[in-house]
This record gives structure tokens, C-alpha cells and sequence, in this order.
């Protein structure tokens, strides 16, 4: 039997997005490797590295022409450039605190952040575009509200790590809701935008003991511009392929999976309390997950 090409190109799209969202999940592991060093470096060489690395991407592909002209028509817009600026310096934090918590053992309050990422997305919309909700949605909200402040109550202390990288990731997302630039390009001058920074920061302090010590360290750090450029790059292209209620659904793998590493792998503390304050949050995906559903199957059937 042969498939459609709409059919070949949804299962295409569909494994290109499983594959971006397997390598968030399990890229913990890869931080972990390079926990013996101080957060800021890493981030520094993460920020050069991903730069490198799409610079590359861009030469290969031959799409360096198309980025500069995005860029030249970015500097004629002001606030767009200011958007892209933010977002680089939301993803920097993002990123760090990422980093960070996973070399402090807090791979479970990473998984939680980005379980509750929709949820504040949802929160800017309301806040910041003037959307308003429905009554399902409003009750999606309550209890992941619900589940946090019982998180609160009953560990004793606020999940701060997760609701900041919650935050960041939607204050970024949000960014780039704004922008209209192509995703390798978006992706680029990001990086470029922080990597001289990074360099400020690395050269009088911390290059002499990249280049003289470990080279499995050197390998990993100069690696770190893959792990975290590709994955972007294969999100950008299956998105494009496959409808927007499947991305609802898969976007659960990378926090699932690094929910199981924090419990199975890593044996970080879960109790009850925190069973019960995930099972109201995980409620609450699934009532937004059901509600993007029928949205996406109303506006089909208009159409």
C-alpha cells in the first residue's frame, strides 16, 4: 500500500520532533558529565560552540545569503531587534539555571519547570495578549496552581528553580512568538548576540585550562554546541510537517524523561507530597491538551 505524500511527510515531521524532544530528555546526562565545572563556564562555552556550530550549518546549507538579509531587515525594525536581544538574555538565564540544577542534583525540579512551561504560557497570554480563557482552561490553571502551593505547603520551601525556568522558557517562547525570523536564523543570532560576552568571561579566566586539561572535557564542551543547537534545528523542521495538537502531545517527552532520570537514574528524593503535586499538574496538562484538540478539530472543520 502506498502512503500519501501528506502521510510521508506527517511521519517524517513526527519522528524529526520525537528525536529533538529524546535528546532534551535524556540531556541531563550530558550536563551532568561536565558538573565538575563551574555553571557560568559551561554556559559560555555552550553559547560559542552552539555559534560555531550554526555558522557551520548555515555554510553547509548554503542558507548564510537568506541570514544576512533577515538580519538587515531586522536593524530596520528596532523593536523586533529588541525582542531578539531579550529573548538571547531570557535563553542565557534558561540555560544557566539548567545547567545549574542538574550539577546540584535538581534534575526533578528541571522536569517539573517544564511541565509547568504551558501552564505559564498560557498566564502570558492572559496577562500579556489579552487572550481570554475558558472555563476548562481556568480550571487547567487552578490546579496547577493548586499542585504548586501544595508543593509549598507540604515540602516546606518553594519551587523556585522550577517555576524560574518555567518563566524564562515562556518569556523566551513568547519572544519568539513576536519575531518573525526562520528558526536557523533566530537560533544564530542568539548565540552571536552572547557569545562575546562568553568570551569576555572565558578568555582572561578559564581558556589556558581548556586547551591544557582534560580533553574529554574539552570534547564536551566543544560538543555542547551540537547537543544544544541540533535538537532546535530538528524541532524546527518536524513542526513544520505535523499538525499542532501532535505537538501539544509530544512536547511531554523531554520532561517525562527527565522526570524518570531524576527518580530512576539519579534516586532524587519523591514522596508522596510530591506524587500528589505532580498528579495535579499532569491533571492540568491534560485538560489543556484536550482543549488544544477540539480547538485545532473546530477550526478544521470551518475550514
Amino acid at each position: 500500500m502506498k502512503l500519501d505524500i501528506n502521510t510521508n511527510s506527517r511521519l517524517t515531521g513526527s519522528l524529526l520532533a520525537v528525536s529533538a524532544y529524546v535528546m532534551w530528555g535524556f540531556s541531563p546526562v550530558y550536563w551532568k558529565l561536565l558538573g565538575h565545572m563551574p555553571s557560568v563556564e559551561v554556559l559560555a562555552h555552550r553559547f560559542i560552540w552552539s555559534f560555531v556550530f550554526m555558522i557551520v550549518v548555515l555554510l553547509v546549507t548554503r542558507k548564510m545569503g537568506s541570514f544576512w538579509a533577515e538580519c538587515r531587515a531586522l536593524c530596520a525594525q528596532p523593536k523586533q531587534a529588541l525582542l531578539v536581544f531579550l529573548a538571547a538574555v531570557v535563553v542565557a538565564g534558561n540555560w544557566y539555571l539548567f545547567i545549574w540544577a542538574v550539577s546540584v542534583n535538581q534534575v526533578l525540579a528541571v522536569s517539573l519547570g517544564y511541565y509547568i512551561n504551558p501552564l505559564i504560557s498560557v498566564m502570558f497570554g492572559i496577562l500579556l495578549l489579552r487572550e481570554r480563557l475558558s472555563n476548562w482552561q481556568l480550571v487547567a490553571l487552578a490546579l496547577a496552581v493548586f499542585g504548586v502551593l501544595y508543593m509549598i505547603i507540604s515540602v516546606g520551601s518553594v519551587p523556585w528553580v522550577a517555576l524560574a525556568l518555567a518563566g524564562t522558557f515562556a518569556l523566551y517562547g513568547l519572544c519568539k512568538k513576536l519575531v518573525g525570523l526562520s528558526p536557523a536564523a533566530s537560533i544564530t543570532l542568539e548565540t552571536m548576540i552572547i557569545t562575546p560576552a562568553a568570551l569576555w568571561y572565558l578568555i582572561p579566566r578559564h581558556l589556558a585550562s581548556f586547551y591544557n586539561g582534560d580533553p574529554v572535557t574539552a570534547g564536551l564542551l566543544v560538543g555542547s554546541g551540537v547537543v544544544t543547537a541540533l535538537p532546535l534545528l530538528l524541532f524546527a523542521a518536524g513542526v513544520k510537517q505535523i499538525p499542532l495538537y501532535l505537538v501539544g502531545f509530544l512536547q511531554y517527552i523531554g520532561p517525562t524523561i527527565v522526570f524518570l532520570l531524576g527518580v530512576l537514574l539519579y534516586n532524587e528524593p519523591f514522596g508522596n507530597e510530591h506524587l500528589i503535586a505532580y498528579l495535579f499538574i499532569w491533571a492540568a496538562l491534560l485538560i489543556i491538551s484536550f482543549l488544544n484538540l477540539q480547538i485545532l478539530k473546530e477550526e478544521r472543520v470551518k475550514a
